[in-house]
């Protein structure tokens, strides 16, 4: 057992680094680049990296490719050497960095989220386990959607070697059989994609009504480089009174004037907020004297009838 670092001691360094085994050879993909393939518009491992964009450092282990965020590559040697090797492989490349608490996912996580991987690391921080992974819906321990202290995976990667004299093809049950682990059930973002049907799935719920506007919008900021947490729902509702006040194709000319004016201002969620808020004013003054225009008319018509006076 590995002895454990104290609950609160302050980080020396980032609060946590990263690494996303990315390498295996999806044999039940048909040996299909899973990493690379879609789900709502976006790469399985970039919606992966999104969930962990405030990492100090964040190794992927798999051959290089493009990502929608800078990464540090790693392969383990030979490459398809088995999860335990992938991850040794990925510590490795975390070695001159000094963040206590490493994050360990698979690429192929489609819901996974910041929340998530936020919450993983509070449960981390504050308890005195080694680790803190999620649990799927049957119940399962999903050690590649977890927090671990580094520490403690160095200690405990560096024994296996010395007791079997390579990690490769080792399972990784070996590893956390070792560790003291806490548990947090997630059947949602412990879901991972193992086959066809699973990304079929996947897709599916993507464009859910509950659920596919967060993941338009989560997929345009990634696709244009934005970091920006606005509050939608004030976007939408000047775009429902743009349409209905002046005419339906001004949702989007509206919605598009509001963000080039927040840019203008400095960006940022105040900008947005307060250049909605103005756009909106308009919007309902513009339906108003609409509205009134129209009352009048139909005053006037009532006036001029055959039955009037």
């Amino acid at each position: 057992m590995t002895s454990h670092q104290p609950s609160h001691d302050p980080d020396p360094g980032p609060v946590y680094d990263v690494v996303v085994l990315a390498g295996g050879e999806a044999r039940r993909l048909g040996g299909a680049d899973k990493p690379g393939v879609r789900v709502g518009g976006r790469a399985l491992l970039d919606r992966v990296l999104a969930a962990c964009a405030d990492a100090g450092t964040t190794v992927v282990v798999a051959d290089p490719r493009p990502t929608a965020r800078p990464v540090t590559w790693a392969r383990e040697d030979p490459p398809g050497g088995g999860p335990l090797a992938a991850l040794d492989a990925g510590l490795r490349g975390l070695r001159h960095t000094t963040a206590r608490y490493v994050l360990v996912l698979s690429a192929d996580l489609p819901f996974l989220r910041e929340d998530t991987t936020r919450l993983l690391l509070t449960v981390l921080r504050t308890g005195g386990a080694d680790g803190v992974l999620l649990t799927d819906a049957d119940g399962r321990d999903q050690p590649l959607v977890a927090a671990y202290r580094t520490p403690s995976l160095r200690t405990e990667l560096a024994a296996l070697t010395k007791e079997h004299g390579a990690l490769t093809g080792l399972p990784l049950r070996r590893l956390t059989a070792a560790l003291d682990l806490t548990r947090v059930p997630d059947p949602v973002a412990s879901f991972d994609c193992d086959t066809w049907d699973d990304i079929a799935t996947a897709r599916a719920r993507i464009r859910e009504h509950g659920h596919v506007l967060d993941e338009w919008i989560s997929a345009v900021k990634d696709e244009l480089g934005i970091d920006l947490d606005v509050d939608t729902g004030v976007l939408l509702d000047l775009a429902r009174d743009a349409a209905h006040g002046v005419a339906r194709p001004a949702a989007p000319l509206t919605t598009f004037l509001v963000g080039y004016a927040a840019a203008q201002a400095g960006g940022g969620p105040e900008a947005v907020a307060e250049a909605s808020r103005k756009a909106a004013a308009l919007a309902l003054r513009w339906a108003e004297e609409a509205d009134g225009e129209k009352a009048a008319g139909a005053a006037g018509t009532s006036d001029t009838s055959p039955d009037a006076g």
